[in-house]
């Protein structure tokens, strides 16, 4: 099942904005699709808002 940006408030505390967390969802789904890892695809989606946010 695809993550939403409502799931990213329980993977990281830096998806403040709703543009953060739909960039979450976008970059976690993609990484589950290319390698159909959902840890993986976690941490990258982590590590995107992070940067992205400045944090």
């Amino acid at each position: 099942m695809p993550w939403t940006s409502k799931d990213a408030e329980r993977h990281t505390h830096k998806a403040t904005t709703e543009e953060l967390q739909a960039l979450w969802a976008k970059v976690a789904n993609e990484c589950l699709d290319r390698t159909g890892d959902e840890g993986r695809a976690v941490r990258e989606a982590n590590a995107v808002v992070a940067r992205q946010s400045g944090s």
